[in-house]
């Protein structure tokens, strides 16, 4: 299993466990067609440095050098690590975003921070 990133506004076919992981809910998107299995908008960029980077993609290295350090001082980042860990022992996980550009954005930040703070899952639990 693996976590994947993907703009909301797409239409995927996309099976996994779909989480939100922005702060404002994306406009034009029901929450029927968007088919969450939770909106984790806590764990999302604050509302000053998603304000601050404005998705500027100059600002990104320094967009994605402070949203790291926001998730380090995130006092809910265990329990979504625990969701995703747990998540990912029977499906894929999806981080659903609503900015435009796919590279630049702060569920590919979340998707690099997950990795290197989750344990890979043992092969019998897969």
């Amino acid at each position: 299993m693996e976590v994947k990133v993907q703009r909301i506004y797409e239409a995927t076919e996309t099976q996994g466990y779909r989480i939100l992981v922005d702060r404002l809910w994306p406009r034009g998107i029901s929450k029927e067609k968007a088919r969450l299995d939770a909106w984790e908008k806590e764990i999302a960029p604050s509302d000053s440095l998603r304000q601050w980077f404005s998705h500027d993609v100059e600002r990104y290295d320094e967009f994605r050098r402070r949203y790291q350090a926001e998730l380090d001082a995130n006092p809910k980042v265990n329990a979504f690590l625990t969701l995703v860990r747990n998540a990912l022992s029977s499906h894929d996980v999806i981080l659903l975003f609503a900015a435009k550009d796919p590279l630049h954005n702060n569920a590919a930040v979340l998707r690099e921070y997950l990795a290197s703070h989750l344990q890979p899952i043992p092969a019998n639990l897969q």
